[in-house]
C-alpha cells in the first residue's frame, strides 16, 4: 500500500480495501457488454438489499438505483457505469477476464466498486446524512449508451435529485491525483456514414466510369478543412474518416464507396454547424464529381459539461483529500462520456482519479488489451464520494439552479 497517497483516507474505509478489492477483480474476471449487465447488477443487488438498501431494478433493462434516505428532503445521486468492451484481454493476472473476447478496459468494473462500497458507507452513516442519496448503476455506456434510457424510464423521480456527481478511473495521470474541470470536459460523439454512388468501369478505361474511390479521397482531404478553415480555432474539434471501403480489383474503378467517421466538439452551437457542413461538402463535392452521396448523421453523445460552482466545490474537496497540488485543473479531452445526459438536466462534476502507476505497469491507454489501474484509486474514490456528500449540503443550502 502507498501511505502517502492515501494518507486521507479514514480508517473505516481503509479497513474494507480487501473486500472491495476482492469486488472489483469479481467484475473484472466476468465482465459483461452493455445492456447485458445482468450478473454484474445481481452482484451489485445483493451487496446492497443485504445492507438494507432501498432498490430499484431493471431500469433501463440491467441499471440499478439504490437510495439512502437522509434526515433532510433534499437529494443528491451519484453515478457509475457497469458494462465492460468487445476486446480480448491479453494479461497474465490472477483476475483477468475468463469471457472470451470482452473485457474491461475502461476502468468501469473500479467505478461500480467504488460506488457500491460507498453506498454501503452511506448507509450505515446515514443518521447523520442532512439529505437523501440517489447511487445509479448504469448499463451500456460504451455504447449503444444507457443514462438516456435511465432517464427516461424515471430514474431522476422519486425522489428527484438536485445535482449529479461521477467519477472516472483514468491512466493518463498517476495513481494521488484528481483532475476537476470546470466547463466543457469531454467532447460530444458523433457518427457520420457516407456512401458514393459512381459508375463502374474498366480500370483502363477511366474516361468511361464515375470513380467512387476518387471521389472519396477528396472528400477525406475537404473534410479536414471543416476544422482547419470553418471552425474557431479556440472551440476546439475533430472530424475523423475511421473506415473506407471501395473496389473489389486491382483493375476495376469501383462503382460505389462507403465511409465512416466521428465528430468531436464541445461546443453545442459550432457541433449543430458542422454537421450541416459536413452534409454540404459530401453532397456538393460528390455533385461536383459526377457521383452522388448519401449522408446520414447518427449523434450520440453530447459534451460532457461540469457546472462551474459544482466543480469548483469537487476541486476544494479534492484538494482536501490529496492536497492542492495534486489536483490537476483544466484537463479536457476528447472522449465522451454519457454521463453528459445527467449534466444536462442537473448540476453536477464529472471528474478522474488517476490510476497509472508505471512501477506496477500500470500504464496502459483505456481500450487498450492489457489496460489496468493501480487499485489505491477504489479507496481515493470512495473517499471522495464520501466527503462530497457529507459537505455538500453545508456548502449548497439551497438548491442550485438546474442548467
Amino acid at each position: 500500500m502507498n501511505a502517502p497517497i492515501l494518507d486521507g483516507v479514514r480508517p473505516r474505509i481503509l479497513s474494507r480495501r480487501e473486500s472491495l478489492i476482492d469486488f472489483r477483480r469479481d467484475l473484472h474476471r466476468h465482465p459483461e457488454r452493455g445492456f447485458e449487465e445482468r450478473r454484474t447488477s445481481a452482484r451489485v443487488r445483493g451487496r446492497l438489499e443485504g445492507a438494507g438498501l432501498e432498490l430499484r431494478a431493471g431500469i433501463a433493462r440491467t441499471g440499478l438505483r439504490a437510495l439512502v434516505r437522509g434526515s433532510g428532503p433534499r437529494t443528491i445521486l451519484f453515478r457509475a457505469d457497469m458494462d465492460a468492451l468487445p476486446i480480448q484481454e491479453e494479461s497474465e493476472k490472477p483476475y483477468a477476464s475468463t469471457v472470451p473476447g470482452v473485457m474491461h478496459a475502461c476502468g468501469h468494473d473500479g467505478h461500480t466498486s467504488i460506488l457500491t462500497e460507498t453506498a454501503l458507507l452511506s448507509q450505515e452513516a446515514r443518521a447523520g446524512l442532512e439529505g437523501s442519496l440517489a447511487f445509479v448503476f448504469q448499463p451500456a455506456e460504451e455504447g449503444p449508451g444507457g443514462a438516456r434510457p435511465m432517464i427516461e424510464e424515471g430514474v431522476l423521480e422519486d425522489p428527484a435529485p438536485e445535482a449529479a456527481f461521477g467519477l472516472h478511473l483514468w491512466t493518463g495521470i498517476p495513481v494521488g491525483k484528481i483532475a476537476v474541470t470546470s466547463g466543457p470536459f469531454m467532447a460530444a460523439a458523433d457518427e457520420f456514414r457516407i456512401t458514393i454512388q459512381g459508375r463502374g468501369g474498366h480500370g483502363a478505361l477511366p474516361h468511361e466510369a464515375i470513380d467512387a474511390v476518387v471521389v472519396g479521397s477528396y472528400l477525406v482531404t475537404a473534410l479536414q478543412t471543416l476544422v482547419s478553415r470553418e471552425a474557431d480555432p479556440m472551440k476546439t474539434a475533430v472530424v475523423t474518416v475511421g473506415s473506407f471501403h471501395g473496389g473489389s480489383n486491382f483493375n476495376i474503378i469501383a462503382e460505389t464507396a462507403e465511409m465512416k467517421g466521428t465528430l468531436r466538439t464541445f461546443d453545442p452551437a459550432l457541433r449543430e454547424r458542422l454537421v450541416v457542413r459536413l452534409r454540404e461538402v459530401c453532397e456538393g463535392l460528390a455533385r461536383s464529381l459526377k457521383a452522388e452521396c448519401e449522408f446520414v448523421f447518427e449523434p450520440h453523445y453530447p459534451p460532457t459539461i461540469n457546472d462551474p460552482a459544482m466543480a469548483e466545490f469537487v476541486a476544494e474537496v479534492a484538494a482536501g483529500l490529496v492536497g492542492p497540488q495534486n489536483v490537476v485543473r483544466d484537463l479536457v479531452v476528447m472522449g465522451a462520456e454519457d454521463m453528459s445526459y445527467f449534466l444536462e438536466r442537473l448540476p453536477g462534476c464529472y471528474f478522474f482519479i488517476g490510476g497509472a502507476n508505471p512501477e506496477k505497469g500500470m500504464s496502459h491507454p483505456h481500450h487498450n488489451p492489457r489496460f489496468d489501474f493501480d487499485e489505491d484509486a477504489l479507496l481515493l474514490g470512495c473517499e471522495m464520494f464520501l466527503r462530497i456528500q457529507e459537505s455538500y449540503f453545508e456548502r449548497f443550502p439551497q438548491p442550485p439552479r438546474r442548467p
